[in-house]
């Protein structure tokens, strides 16, 4: 059965992207970060990961590629993160990167990787520092 997610993009089917953006197809800083990518001809894959979630240790490994914190990708303006009472909570980075994988939408977006580096790409244009 096709898929119709952007799990693969370009006609790559190889697996020899070299860049990976994690992101939401309805987010518009994903949107614009892909479209950026497209633009540089760099081949890459696409990953939904509301599709195809995050495992505890995939989140945990970009992270450190990106010198991030769990913390740093924290979405706070979601209401997952209001009805779980997150601000008012101190949790460890393991407990949050549970819940990262748990509640996608606690995970700010787009992060993209590339090779032994990986970043959160907001604005967009930061992508660019990868390309």
């Amino acid at each position: 059965m096709a898929s119709s997610r952007m799990s693969l993009a370009n006609g790559r089917g190889d697996g020899m992207a070299d860049v990976k953006i994690y992101q939401k197809p309805t987010c518009s800083t994903c949107r614009q970060a892909l479209q950026l990518i497209k633009e540089s001809g760099k081949p890459y894959t696409a990953v939904n990961y509301y599709d195809t979630p995050f495992t505890k240790s995939q989140l945990k490994a970009l992270l450190k590629k990106a010198k991030l914190s769990p913390k740093d990708i924290l979405r706070t303006k979601e209401d997952i993160y209001k009805s779980l009472g997150l601000a008012k909570k101190e949790l460890s980075d393991d407990a949050l990167i549970e819940l990262m994988v748990e509640y996608p939408d606690l995970i700010q977006r787009p992060i993209v990787e590339k090779g032994d580096r990986a970043m959160l790409a907001r604005p967009a244009e930061t992508v660019k520092q990868l390309l």
